[in-house]
């Protein structure tokens, strides 16, 4: 066994998408071998309605899938296969856009005016770039949760973990997707296929995530008794922890317990051409992709 080593720890940034959503995004539109098959990663929250409500109106996406999670607040779909539904509190939908898909994704507030919910982009490797595309809600009751003995909850979205299969499947880069509760002050050892990229994606306490030599946390500028000093603070909300090789990470949870997101993918190293929303193999294919847009061909007839 061997302990995946930490190799970076960064906070999530915070911009604006669609049409004036703010959110913090812990990677994407950068290297894309980084976290490969995972494009990007999306952290929208807020207890105020401007920060959110105007949403993600009609918009394109060809060539990846796309996995929204949502924790607080309700987020309404629509598509262009005719898709109509709401996601509520710990539901998750699946989106495959392969050919083409357009699509609008509108969230709403709970009744105190929270809205929380993640966005993941999973590659589509060559094969399937132009699959025809598919669309799948997933009622947060139907995801299996895991409580060990030492109180760590595990809910089990995608893939499989401690015997329990999540009830998403399909999705070409084959994740495993977990939202994992590691109680106030203890140790957790996490199992994780050698052969796949994985990150971790902080979102509520802090903890430190340990390696063969010592915890690794987030890297800090602070001023201590008026100088600028280097320190190591346990890693909190909103930190994405990027992770080597080997087959399993270790955490810690601080004195409030931590709360994160252990996702992991087979790499697909395979060339990359990205254009906002349509990401494929070559520059030929998105211009192909713009041309489909602008001639009114971009959403492939049923087969």
């Amino acid at each position: 066994m061997s302990l995946r080593p930490t190799l970076e720890a960064r906070r999530a940034t915070p911009t604006m998408e669609g049409a004036g959503v703010r959110l913090h995004r812990a990677f994407g539109f950068q290297d894309p071998t980084e976290l490969d098959p995972f494009l990007l990663f999306d952290d929208f929250r807020g207890d105020r309605p401007d920060d959110y409500m105007r949403g993600f109106p009609w918009h394109p996406h060809r060539g990846i899938e796309t996995i929204t999670y949502v924790l607080a607040g309700t987020v309404d779909h629509g598509d262009s296969l005719g898709n109509e539904g709401t996601l509520g509190a710990g539901d998750v939908q699946w989106m495959t856009a392969g050919s083409g898909i357009l699509h609008q994704e509108m969230p709403k507030g709970n009744i105190v005016g929270q809205m929380h919910g993640f966005q993941l982009w999973a590659n589509l490797p060559s094969s399937l770039k132009m699959t025809a595309p598919r669309y799948q809600d997933v009622k947060s009751a139907d995801i299996p949760v895991i409580i060990d003995d030492d109180g760590t909850k595990v809910k089990v979205v995608v893939g499989e973990f401690w015997g329990k299969r999540g009830p998403v499947d399909g999705i070409a880069a084959d994740p495993q997707y977990l939202d994992i509760s590691v109680p106030p002050g203890v140790t957790k050892t996490i199992k994780i296929d050698t052969y796949r990229r994985a990150f971790a994606y902080v979102f509520s306490g802090a903890g430190q995530f340990v390696d063969a030599s010592k915890p690794q946390g987030v890297l800090l500028e602070k001023e201590v008794m008026g100088e600028e000093v280097n320190i190591r603070d346990m890693s909190g909300n909103r930190t994405l922890i990027r992770f080597g090789t080997g087959d399993e990470i270790k955490v810690q949870a601080g004195p409030e317990g931590i709360r994160f997101l252990l996702i992991s993918g087979a790499p697909l190293e395979e060339p990359v051409a990205w254009h906002g929303p349509i990401v494929m193999n070559t520059k030929d294919e998105i211009q192909q992709a713009i041309r489909d847009l602008r001639n009114g061909t971009f959403i492939k007839p049923a087969h």
